[in-house]
């Protein structure tokens, strides 16, 4: 039995063995028959095997480069989310508008077209005294612009929601707006010269002088009620409540002149 499978096993191993000469032999036989097309063809084989292996190098090189710049990007992401978060941040106390001032060539366009008339017959020649006027140009001096106090969330929502009702924070912001530009007019109007305004401007810049040079007043940038007119803050339920909200947060104080109210624009302490 032991015998059979030697014999089996040999014969196997002899079989392979022809059958790998057998082989040996066509390739040796092909060779031969296509000598010359061969090498083109081998050279050509040996082309795009160099052209791949260039190929793979520039994938692998790009790969690195690409492994490289992750952490450069993830320092970049962190920095945007960053700067993100800071400029959100900045969006909730910045309104939707932008304060817009009024101009006295704005209140009179038509202010050229009118004739200039004598200070005798106007009979305002003897309205200001010298003493007066000396205070006034005194006031004059140095005067800025109205103050921009806007308010932010937390102000907002400290409040009642009573008080606060339907408000929102573009909506006070923007009232604000409206408020610088009316105190804006009224200084362009109290120093601007008479020959500079019409009639009834002039009528109310001397009305206006007389209101700055009260001692509550004096010094500060301020709108008469009369003067609300929007386009945001008006004469209305909302203006009222945004006037009350303004005043409880202390970006306003109200005063009385004869029989005018008064609203008093506050700087940051």
């Amino acid at each position: 039995m032991a015998v059979n499978e030697v014999g089996s096993s040999l014969d196997s191993l002899i079989s392979s063995f022809n059958s790998r000469i057998v082989d040996l032999q066509e390739l040796v036989i092909g060779r031969n028959m296509y000598a010359a097309s061969s090498i083109t063809d081998l050279s050509a084989v040996d082309a795009a095997l160099k052209a791949m292996e260039l190929q793979i190098q520039a994938i692998k090189d790009r790969l690195r480069e690409e492994t490289e710049a992750i952490p450069k990007a993830k320092k970049l992401i962190a920095a945007s989310l960053q700067q993100q978060k800071k400029l959100q941040n900045m969006s909730i106390h910045v309104p939707l508008h932008l304060p817009e001032r009024m101009t006295l060539l704005n209140m009179d366009t038509n202010r050229s077209a009118q004739p200039e008339v004598p200070n005798q017959q106007l009979g305002f020649g003897s309205l200001k005294s010298e003493e007066e006027s000396a205070a006034l140009s005194k006031e004059k001096k140095g005067r800025a612009s109205p103050p921009l106090w806007y308010i932010n969330v937390e102000e907002l929502d400290s409040l009642s929601s009573y008080m606060r009702g339907r408000l929102t924070l573009d909506k006070v912001n923007a009232a604000i707006n409206d408020m610088a530009a009316y105190a804006e007019a009224n200084a362009q109007l109290i120093r601007a010269p008479k020959k500079k305004l019409a009639e009834n401007h002039w009528e109310k810049a001397l009305e206006l002088r007389d209101i700055a040079m009260t001692e509550t007043i004096k010094g500060k940038h301020f709108f008469l009620e009369s003067d609300i007119k929007g386009p945001t803050l008006k004469l209305d339920n909302t203006g009222k409540a945004i006037l009350t909200v303004l005043r409880h947060l202390g970006r306003i104080s109200e005063t009385r002149t004869g029989h005018h109210r008064v609203i008093i624009l506050l700087k940051p302490q």
